[in-house]
């Protein structure tokens, strides 16, 4: 039997996926302010995530965010201002600098961390072990077919 002489063709799986991410962010940034994090926006957690492996440049900052350079330079100046980066001489090219997560900057992703694994927690207490570990694999397997076979990067979607 085919899927659609079964079934009306539905994207609910994929709406519920989408509201999914949506709920998790905005449970996220309410426990950041709490917690003293008022000032972020969720493209500063995509930028927090991409500095998290030892910095980048503007350049490539820009390039991680889909954004123009400008764009990335005055998110640059704004998280130095509110202490989360700081930036120093790149040493390995004396033309660029380095823009790296300050204390504050590694404050908020371990308080970010803390959310998603209760999340999780909560996702493995809803489904049993078992089939939190099915939906896990399953999901990698989802992103791997949306992104042509690739492993899929956490990046912004605009």
């Amino acid at each position: 039997m085919k899927w659609n002489e079964q079934m009306p063709l539905s994207y609910e799986l994929v709406m519920t996926m989408a509201m999914s991410f949506r709920l998790i962010v905005d449970r996220l940034h309410e426990r950041l302010a709490a917690a003293g994090f008022d000032d972020v926006r969720p493209a500063h957690g995509f930028m927090f995530q991409l500095l998290s492996s030892g910095g980048a440049t503007g350049n490539e900052i820009a390039e991680h965010l889909s954004v123009t350079k400008q764009a990335a330079s005055q998110m640059i100046e704004e998280l130095t201002a509110k202490g989360y980066v700081t930036r120093r001489p790149h040493p390995a090219d004396s033309r660029a600098k380095l823009v790296e997560l300050a204390e504050r900057g590694w404050s908020c992703i371990r308080e970010t961390e803390l959310h998603f694994h209760e999340v999780e927690r909560q996702i493995v207490e809803l489904l049993g072990a078992e089939r939190a570990g099915e939906l896990r694999l399953d999901q990698r397997r989802i992103l791997r077919m949306l992104n042509n076979g690739e492993p899929a990067s956490f990046r912004p979607v605009w």
